[in-house]
């Protein structure tokens, strides 16, 4: 194998002069799209063998493309500061993928694929990735890494290179290729995007952040926002959840309204507010509130104390501007779980506090798109609700 890391070849346009028909970014906070387009525009984000599509952009994000090659690995691992991601899949004996014709990514193993967009970040921006949501929906556990990092899903100030995603199928084995969208990649400015407690306050107070017909938690520390798990649903018998069975077939990532989810899927029918959750098992349940991002605002979910439990409740976790927007409030889409349970078994109640929403501030504006508003958005008025891979579950 060879290390193609060199930023040479990644930004032909170093020795450019600046783009003077870029609009300079302004602002702190998560980057909105059009100054996402502004960072492409200028090479700060940049396609290494093709140009990056207009749908890849997303209101406050950037969708990730895998690249023509994979590396199954034996263990995760971080580079460190003295390597270069390629240098540890040398030296954990990687052997290669072609990913051109598609191939299949077995459950309980760890893969490294180079993503086809590189960046070359100015001193005060930064990047964060998430999986998309679809992604977290099939458990699959997906990671960006870059070289010589010392935490996941972070591309420093001033990065400039390559970027990489580990990805660790762990209930389904999927199938994926080149251009396969797997992660997200979101830019921010300035110190502190957090948006202050004093407006988090006042929206959540106006019923702008969530909707519930039950008692609201108080905010936490920093205006995070309180959410809990919907174990009710629309009464007895009523479907609150889904769990994942084993031994099925390989799930194509790329493939849209495809699946029987029967085939996959057990649904789990509401009988008490009481789940028990068995050890390693994956679930899709739902929050009891409907969420709300205003257009000038992004959410993030964070987990809950982990003394509140063994269990996760995410992967993914990132809702754009827009996401459950409705009248200038929030209404008709509920955040979706992704729970599984380390250890022991665990029993989840009916309004049991799961997580947080932390919400930043957009940076510069509004963004000139909002989730459910002139891009595709598979989850707007969402429900407790399995990945787009899967057709409704017939009746």
């Amino acid at each position: 194998m060879t290390d193609t890391s060199g930023v040479t070849e990644l930004f032909p346009m170093d020795n450019e002069p600046p783009n003077p028909n870029v609009v300079p970014l302004r602002g702190t906070g998560i980057l909105p799209s059009h100054q996402i387009q502004a960072m492409i525009d200028d090479n700060s984000v940049v396609g290494l063998t093709e140009p990056i599509l207009p749908d890849q952009i997303q209101p406050a994000s950037l969708d990730l493309r895998l690249g023509a090659e994979a590396y199954r690995v034996r263990a995760s691992f971080l580079p460190g500061p003295e390597s270069t991601v390629m240098e540890r899949v040398q030296q954990l004996g990687g052997s290669t993928i072609d990913l051109s014709a598609g191939a299949v990514f077995e459950r309980g193993v760890v893969y490294v694929a180079k993503v086809l967009e590189s960046v070359r970040l100015n001193s005060d921006v930064e990047g964060t990735a998430n999986p998309k949501s679809s992604t977290g929906r099939l458990d699959v556990l997906t990671r960006l890494i870059t070289d010589r990092a010392a935490a996941f899903d972070r591309v420093e100030a001033g990065h400039k290179g390559p970027l990489y995603i580990e990805i660790a199928p762990l209930t389904f084995s999927v199938v994926v290729r080149r251009g396969s969208r797997l992660n997200q990649l979101r830019f921010s400015r300035g110190k502190r995007s957090i948006a202050p407690m004093v407006r988090i306050q006042r929206d959540y107070d106006e019923g702008r952040l969530i909707r519930t017909d039950g008692d609201r938690l108080p905010l936490g520390r920093n205006g995070y926002v309180p959410v809990t798990v919907d174990l009710l649903g629309a009464g007895k018998g009523s479907v609150i959840g889904y769990k994942a069975k084993h031994g099925t077939n390989t799930i194509d990532v790329d493939k849209v309204g495809f699946y029987d989810p029967r085939e996959y899927w057990e649904k789990i029918e509401s009988n008490g507010g009481r789940i028990y959750l068995d050890k390693g098992d994956f679930y899709v349940l739902a929050t009891r509130e409907e969420v709300g991002v205003p257009p000038q605002l992004a959410a993030e979910m964070v987990p809950f104390d982990p003394n509140s439990g063994e269990f996760r409740i995410h992967y993914a976790g990132f809702f754009d501007p827009g996401f459950g927007w409705q009248n200038g409030r929030a209404g008709g889409s509920k955040a979706v779980l992704e729970v599984r349970a380390h250890g022991v078994p665990f029993i989840l109640e009916h309004g049991q506090h799961v997580g947080w929403l932390r919400y930043s501030e957009i940076a510069g504006g509004v963004p000139d798109r909002l989730y459910g508003t002139g891009v595709h958005s598979n989850y707007q008025g969402q429900g407790v609700a399995l990945a787009k891979h899967f057709k409704d579950w017939p009746v």
